[in-house]
């Protein structure tokens, strides 16, 4: 059998590694368009910032070593540029000689990746403008940092690379500015999680803007002028455009493989094309969303790598291996702080038109009469019948990772907040709680299932209607420092004392610093005859970030 390889890094690599492992005499061919196989992409970013300081840790296999340890045939600067599929046969095309030639095949996989967006904006071609998206780009960047280490840096898009990019260019010296169209940093996520972080970004000294859109570039003698839609410009030494990227289909839409809904490469639960000679992985292709069941794209590196063993399974041993989707889960250091999502973001939700909770809770990373316990923020979504989880987010310190994977990996097999209260976890107080955040936010989510919580949130202050009460039960000095307009303050160890000051025929509207004491309010007056009571999700923390942040 001979097995062709379009693309590597990933999903072409893992694909190749283990056809070789299943199958020692097939012939396998990787064909690879730049000059690298196998490399760390996700660590670009911090081999600009100096933080990996040597190159050759960024190279997971060379074609040298790939070549030696799986006896495969890899071609580097050697891109596909047709593919026969009557023929069964690809030509491909020599980028240092310009050589033409053609392979036959008789199973073909497709690893194209995805492509950086480039809009079409005057001057986006000038010196200085750069995408990140493989070794070469990252050489040319680092190259022209050394040269402007006080320089400025702007940053155009903050999804996840635009924000390590962002905190590697301030970590070496850098005056860094962070442009984006949208209204929040890091789309996966909702706008409180997006919040935190915003603030902590700009804690750093890192200018953010925004909703401002960009118009054009301007080189000029010693920089590039960057003119925005509000008129004011920003000058720049370096611009890094972080906009998004979009599946390679050319070679697949030329050969008339199926494109699908969401504009990636079609293919069926076994990674096949419609072509059944022909599988893909990675960026480029489209499945289920395992929530949703909506077609979707994924440009993550963990889900690329188990399509390809997925993958050659399924080559070698028939299609008996079904690939079951991806979650989405990602996670991203930003500069202090960990901020990480998995499943289905409340807005998503929305769009997708699917019923669905929305809780947040504070907790710390560990026992908090352990020293340096630090705040951890975990907001989940849920069906509202029978608990599903659907979506997580994390932000925090010490220990969100973790949180993160064990959300993830309920998520994945379609568990419940049931199962985060059952959730059994490694416990001593270095490490967490005895009940961990992750049952907290379980906890939380069957009270408001079980209607003994009745929430609301930062964005609905608005809907309070005149006569009804705004109650905050924090302390005094806690009122006194920072309250909600409108808001009286009795504080939660004085409620039971105080409570014929409250109209039970009125709604009240409670809210603490973090959502604890609110509740205990809340079931307080509840069984003493108050029957509209709502307590405020992520209390007065949250409020207070998502309201600093949706003024800037």
């Amino acid at each position: 059998m001979k097995y062709i390889i379009v693309g590597a890094v990933a999903g072409g690599a893992s694909t190749a590694a283990r056809l070789r492992r299943i199958d020692e005499h097939a012939e396998i061919v990787i064909f690879e368009r730049g000059a690298y196989i196998s490399y760390a992409n996700c660590g670009l970013p911090y081999y600009i910032g100096d933080v990996i300081r040597e190159r050759d840790k960024l190279f997971v296999q060379t074609a040298a070593s790939f070549h030696q340890r799986f006896n495969i045939d890899v071609r580097v600067q050697t891109e596909v540029i047709e593919i026969d599929r009557q023929q069964k046969k690809v030509a491909a095309k020599n980028l240092i000689t310009g050589e033409i030639y053609e392979e036959h095949y008789d199973k073909l996989v497709l690893s194209p990746g995805a492509e950086p967006l480039r809009p079409p904006l005057p001057g986006i071609a000038s010196e200085g403008i750069f995408t990140l998206r493989n070794v070469t780009d990252t050489d040319h960047i680092k190259n022209y940092v050394q040269q402007h280490k006080s320089g400025k840096a702007v940053i155009i898009g903050v999804g996840f690379i635009g924000l390590e990019m962002a905190e590697n260019l301030h970590n070496i010296g850098m005056d860094v500015t962070i442009v984006e169209m949208g209204g929040q940093v890091l789309a996966p996520v909702d706008f409180p999680i997006a919040a935190i972080v915003q603030q902590h970004i700009r804690s750093k000294g890192v200018h953010l803007l925004l909703q401002t859109a960009v118009t054009e570039f301007e080189r000029t003698e010693n920089n590039i002028r960057i003119l925005l839609k509000s008129g004011t410009p920003l000058d720049a030494d370096i611009v890094i455009l972080s906009i998004g990227v979009r599946p390679d289909t050319k070679l697949a839409v030329n050969a008339g493989l199926k494109i699908g809904d969401a504009r990636g490469i079609f293919v069926n639960e076994y990674l096949q094309t419609s072509d059944p000679d022909i599988y893909a992985v990675g960026d480029a292709i489209e499945f289920n969303n395992p929530i949703t069941g909506k077609p979707m794209i994924t440009y993550l590196a963990g889900p690329a790598n188990k399509q390809g063993r997925i993958c050659a399974n399924n080559i070698v041993f028939g299609n008996k291996q079904r690939y079951n989707g991806s979650i989405n889960t990602a996670i991203v250091k930003v500069f202090d702080i960990t901020v990480g999502a998995t499943g289905m973001a409340s807005k998503n939700l929305h769009a997708a038109d699917i019923k669905h909770i929305v809780s947040t809770t504070h907790n710390g990373s560990h026992a908090g009469y352990y020293p340096d316990t630090q705040p951890m923020t975990i907001q989940i979504t849920f069906s509202p019948l029978e608990g599903r989880l659907l979506g997580a987010q994390v932000v925090g310190y010490e220990g969100a990772d973790k949180r993160l994977d064990v959300l993830a990996a309920i998520i994945k097999h379609n568990g419940t907040i049931y199962d985060l209260i059952e959730f059994e976890h490694a416990y001593a107080p270095p490490y967490s709680s005895a009940k961990d955040p992750v049952n907290m936010a379980g906890f939380v989510a069957q009270n408001i299932l079980d209607d003994l919580l009745n929430v609301f949130y930062w964005d609905q202050l608005h809907k309070i209607s005149v006569g009804d009460i705004l109650l905050d039960v924090r302390t005094q000095a806690e009122f006194l420092a920072g309250h909600i307009d409108n808001a009286i303050n009795i504080p939660i160890d004085e409620l039971r004392q105080r409570i014929n000051e409250l109209p039970n025929e009125k709604s009240i509207f409670i809210y603490c610093e973090a959502g604890l004491r609110g509740y205990l309010a809340q079931r307080m007056l509840k069984q003493n005859g108050f029957q509209h009571v709502n307590n405020l999700s992520g209390g007065y923390k949250l409020w207070q970030v998502c309201t600093a942040e949706s003024l800037q």
